[in-house]
């Protein structure tokens, strides 16, 4: 229940439109009863059991059964006296046909308001996961199957849409429908409702008991679809490595043991789901069999608390509670769908971001000075150090490489930088003010990233340019283009800077995809770059190109360059060789290689 609570909590203006919702599913209710309440009276006075002399205009109103029952007498037995038999069959129709358009019309109002609170849950549902995966740092994504989330986001939040957004018809119209019935059923018969009660638990308990069995099903299914999303993800995006090793069957076999055990679960939970519906049916016939021959014996008794009349309405009302009791069973299994659902979304969104903004965190408003590791240790993993005790300077204005071999520690130090991740030990300053006291965005304002792979989105070249920028300017774009040597080869295309490049900028050689990661980065315009092996991926022809479009880049900018080929980085400041997270080399590329260490080794081993 703490779950369904906390789901309809997403629906905006839930404090209006739960009253509304109650006062149309009883009015819609009443209005129903009413329908079926008008056989007894018809058949009363119809059939001549009632005649006009008996009944009596009540003297003053009164808010209860037996006023509104003898106002309906009188009334009726008056348009029989005056107009016939005929015209008092026709004010019936007029009022059954009244009364049911008045019900039909509440149900399709509480109907409306039902959709609207479903709308809305779905939708701030889905962006608080969002708001929360994106707030996470880059080590929960390796920890979590990008496809479980997005299964997340997708699928789980339909089966909560399915299931428990449906649920007010199921946890409340259809109880209410059952209570007002017992309720009029009560006021018929006390003594053979009172009966009819002692019989029911024993359908509910039967129902109670499939309902258990449905809760771990559920949420097998729901983690399997997970998984099976996941593979798909991962097969998508690998679909060139697939082929190239021939491994179409073994992707197949891994998509096939996770669908036969979807399908396993689901045909488990459906075989008891189904059982629902025929058993609270059968139940329920079995009740009314009893109801008949009980009530039956009542009136062959000639009991004076039931007639004839008032048990064929009583039968009549009481086999209307079997259609909203199967409909709240069947009901209340589809709701354990939407709880495995909802409990997976939850764990998502309950999920506290180990990298956020300190109370009153500090707003970085330019970078001034210089930029300061101070014992910096990292560790993705408890006794699997990263980095140990890095001690660096950087700067303002100043170029600094980072070299190494694979594995060393380059990226993560860099990676470290924007906040992608918190030091373990040692800290990071700004302007001589710590990393986390800073406010993040505010940090990561003042920095541009390039990376090896270049990170693209299926939009035209305008829009992965201007990326995160809002209103940005068509001159603006064009001038970063031209400093990243990307305007010639956009403009030779066919929609020039609305063509769109397609899935991850596939469509686009390396090269041409790496100045438009360029461009991005000069439209920012920021203080601090970090350039991650931005052109280790690319031919000759293609790194002469992005090559001169970084030094456009980094002109009068503070740069972290991380690169395997030494050649590029031979003019920096300062070049600093990194082995097994540790700092083991610094200086210039002259004073570098006049030490003759590990640095003219890797020089050397690049010039053979």
């Amino acid at each position: 229940m703490k779950i369904i609570l906390r789901i309809f909590g997403y629906a905006k203006k839930l404090n209006l439109f739960i009253p509304q919702y109650i006062i149309f599913v009883l009015l819609g209710v009443i209005f129903s009863v009413f329908n079926l309440a008008l056989i007894v009276p018809l058949l009363d006075v119809l059939f001549k059991q009632e005649t006009a002399e008996v009944i009596v205009r009540p003297e003053s109103f009164e808010l209860s059964t037996s006023y509104l029952k003898d106002s309906f007498y009188f009334y009726f037995t008056q348009i029989i006296d005056q107009y016939g038999e005929k015209q008092a069959l026709l004010f019936v129709c007029v009022v059954v046909l009244t009364s049911v358009l008045m019900a039909n019309l509440f149900r399709y109002l509480s109907a409306i308001i039902s959709a609207r609170i479903r709308l809305d849950v779905v939708k701030y549902l889905r962006m608080d996961i969002f708001n929360k995966v994106s707030r996470m740092h880059l080590g929960y994504f390796s920890n979590e199957r990008r496809g479980d989330l997005i299964s997340r986001v997708t699928n789980d939040v339909q089966e909560v849409e399915v299931s428990i957004l449906n649920s007010p018809k199921a946890l409340f119209k259809e109880p209410v429908t059952i209570l007002i019935y017992f309720i009029a059923l009560f006021l018929m018969s006390f003594k053979l409702t009172l009966f009819t009660l002692i019989i029911l638990p024993t359908a509910g308990g039967a129902l109670a008991y499939l309902v258990k069995k449905l809760k771990r099903k559920a949420t097998q299914s729901q983690d399997s679809l997970g998984r099976i999303v996941n593979i798909l993800d991962e097969t998508l995006g690998g679909m060139r490595i697939i082929k190239a090793f021939n491994a179409r069957e073994y992707v197949q076999k891994r998509i096939d043991d996770e669908t036969s055990f979807f399908r396993r679960v689901n045909l488990s939970y459906s075989i008891r789901k189904e059982l629902g519906s025929p058993i609270s049916e059968f139940l329920g016939i079995c009740i009314v069999t009893i109801i008949l021959w009980v009530g039956g014996s009542y009136v062959l008794d000639n009991d004076s608390t039931l007639s004839a009349s008032g048990f064929i309405a009583y039968l009549v009302i009481f086999s209307q509670i079997i259609s909203p009791a199967k409909a709240f069973s069947t009901g209340v299994s589809e709701i354990q769908k939407g709880i495995a659902s909802g409990r997976r979304i939850f764990k998502v969104i309950d999920t506290i971001p180990e990298i956020q903004n300190k109370p009153n965190a500090i707003v970085l408003d330019g970078f001034k000075e210089k930029l300061v590791f101070e014992n910096v240790s990292f560790s993705y993993e408890k006794d699997q150090q990263v980095l140990k005790n890095v001690n660096l300077v950087i700067e303002k204005g100043k170029t600094i490489a980072l070299v190494g071999q694979s594995g060393g520690g380059k990226s993560t130090l860099a990676d470290l930088i924007p906040r992608f991740y918190d030091v373990t030990d040692g800290d990071i300053k700004i302007d001589g003010v710590s990393l986390k006291d800073l406010n993040i965005d505010s940090v990561r304002k003042q920095m541009g990233i390039v990376t090896q792979e270049s990170i693209l989105f299926n939009d035209t070249i305008f829009n992965n340019i201007a990326f995160g920028i809002e209103g940005a300017d068509e001159e603006a774009v064009i001038n970063a283009a031209k400093i990243a040597n990307a305007h010639n080869f956009i403009i030779e295309l066919e929609n020039g800077y609305q063509t769109n490049i397609g899935e991850r900028g596939l469509k686009l050689s390396g090269g041409q995809r790496q100045r438009l990661s360029i461009a991005r980065a000069v439209l920012k315009n920021p203080p601090i770059l970090i350039l991650d092996e931005a052109t280790s991926a690319l031919d000759s022809e293609s790194e002469k190109l992005v090559q001169e479009a970084l030094g456009n880049l980094m002109q009068n900018r503070t740069s972290i360059v991380i690169a395997h080929r030494l050649s590029t980085i031979q003019h920096a400041d300062e070049i600093v060789v990194i082995q097994s997270g540790e700092v083991i080399e610094r200086g210039t590329h002259k004073e570098l290689l006049a030490k003759g260490g590990t640095y003219k080794k890797l020089s050397g081993m690049q010039n053979t």
